[in-house]
């Protein structure tokens, strides 16, 4: 007999730190609408740590009244800093303890995967070379 486990229904927070600027979330904004546009199929939406809403809570607490089953927190930050390393994990455990039918996921740093630091660097130099 063949074994076919359903794949859990998984939505995606893109989460960065906000800012009292509301317009500094636009690049946010704009990674969230290329994915969107890129894989409509998917749930994707921002939270941010601080200032702009939603925050991760909020956020989570709304994909899980619609029945995400799985969540999986794709921080939105250059490096893993304190506030990955401490606030983040604290955050995704209340939750884990206040859901536990539901799986938390936290991705790495965006900014540590080679693919964006190589972009990041070919950026830097072609703006070298103007």
């Amino acid at each position: 007999m063949r074994y076919s486990a359903r794949m859990p229904r998984t939505a995606l927070i893109l989460f960065a730190h906000g800012a009292r600027d509301p317009e500094w979330a636009d690049p946010m904004r704009r990674v969230c609408a290329a994915m969107r546009e890129q894989a409509p199929e998917l749930r994707v939406e921002l939270a941010f740590l601080e200032f702009i809403p939603p925050d991760l809570r909020a956020c989570a607490e709304s994909l899980i009244a619609e029945r995400w089953e799985r969540i999986l927190v794709v921080p939105m930050f250059i490096a893993r800093g304190g506030h990955l390393k401490r606030d983040v994990p604290l955050l995704l455990e209340e939750l884990r303890q206040r859901h536990p039918q539901t799986c938390f996921e936290l991705a790495p740093a965006i900014g540590e995967a080679e693919p964006i630091v190589q972009a990041m660097a070919r950026h830097a130099l072609a703006l070298a070379s103007r």
